[in-house]
């Protein structure tokens, strides 16, 4: 018969002592933080002591290439880009029939997304925005996961602007959410007009109820052209309130992964500041989750954008 194990597969001392080194590692962290230091407690190694965050919003400049100032977002965006070049390459390089476990992992990646692409756009039209969906969807995603990897704010140098970080989580810029937001906006506007051509103004500037009523006012038909008129001034205001909500999206798109980025960057900066050592892990694997959900939700709305762009072209097509 099989020994059975006290607790967790361990046996009961060998739990007694994980337990006893895992609060004493959580109270080590207490009394080096601001917890102890109120308390007065005060002798303590200088290894231990952890130094407080100063959050900066705007990207700071860390060096130049000419005139062309690159900040350590910048830096963070260009490491993503390695990273994922690299990934892929070791993936597809040498593709097997028997994928490898790197294979395996960005191939469950992308047939992830490739579902979400296709259940939302249709087969044709998912295949077609599946390369851009997968870009943004992978980007993001690395941007936040990177950011965990130490190195990432705790390298300081002294740059043009006096001590700054070296690298710096990338969808923590406003900038360069803002350009993904860019992107995915221009992208859904040229979908619409390819598919529609200036037809594609139509679902903004919708004049045909004020038209309608102008007609049946010199026929006479004064009450009908009355409550037309009414009618085609809401549909026309509808058209022009859809009109703000395109460019409304780039608003919501970039200060949504801006925000949810920063809040939690700082958040673990708080958390490794008041309780360090073993308690911010539980937030870093939060933060994992995180970067995850915000990836998907970007490119989710990224897919919905388009699709609502060009599903117009085809109602309008069924209604002829």
């Amino acid at each position: 018969m099989a020994k059975k194990k006290g607790c967790l597969g361990c046996s009961l001392p060998v739990a007694i002592i994980i337990l006893v080194l895992v609060v004493g590692v959580v109270v080590v962290g207490m009394l080096a933080g601001p917890i102890g230091q109120s308390f007065g407690i005060t002798g303590l190694p200088s290894f231990l002591g952890v130094s407080q965050p100063h959050p900066q919003l705007p990207a700071e400049t860390v060096f130049h290439i000419f005139s062309f100032p690159i900040t350590n977002t910048i830096v963070a965006t260009w490491i993503t880009m390695a990273v994922l070049i690299i990934l892929f390459a070791a993936a597809f390089s040498r593709s097997r029939l028997i994928p490898t476990r790197i294979q395996s992992v960005v191939e469950s990646l992308l047939g992830f997304v490739y579902n979400l692409v296709t259940s939302i756009a249709g087969e044709k039209d998912g295949r077609r925005f599946f390369p851009l969906v997968a870009t943004v969807f992978l980007f993001v995603g690395f941007n936040a996961w990177l950011s965990l990897v130490p190195g990432y704010g705790s390298i300081l140098i002294h740059g043009h602007e006096g001590e700054a970080e070296l690298i710096r989580g990338a969808n923590t810029d406003l900038n360069t959410t803002l350009a993904l937001a860019l992107v995915v906006f221009g992208v859904t506007e040229f979908m619409g007009f390819k598919r529609m051509r200036l037809g594609y103004l139509k679902k903004f500037f919708i004049f045909g109820g004020m038209i309608s009523a102008v007609k049946k006012l010199f026929k006479g038909k004064i009450g009908q052209a009355a409550m037309e008129f009414v009618s085609g001034f809401i549909s026309f205001f509808t058209g022009i309130i859809e009109l703000l909500g395109e460019f409304i999206r780039i608003v919501s798109l970039s200060f949504r992964l801006f925000g949810n980025m920063t809040a939690g960057e700082i958040l673990l900066l708080s958390i490794a500041y008041l309780l360090p050592f073993l308690v911010p892990i539980v937030f870093y694997g939060l933060e994992v989750l995180v970067g995850f959900i915000q990836a998907l939700v970007f490119a989710g709305l990224t897919i919905v954008y388009i699709s609502l762009a060009v599903a117009s072209h085809s109602s309008e097509e069924h209604g002829h």
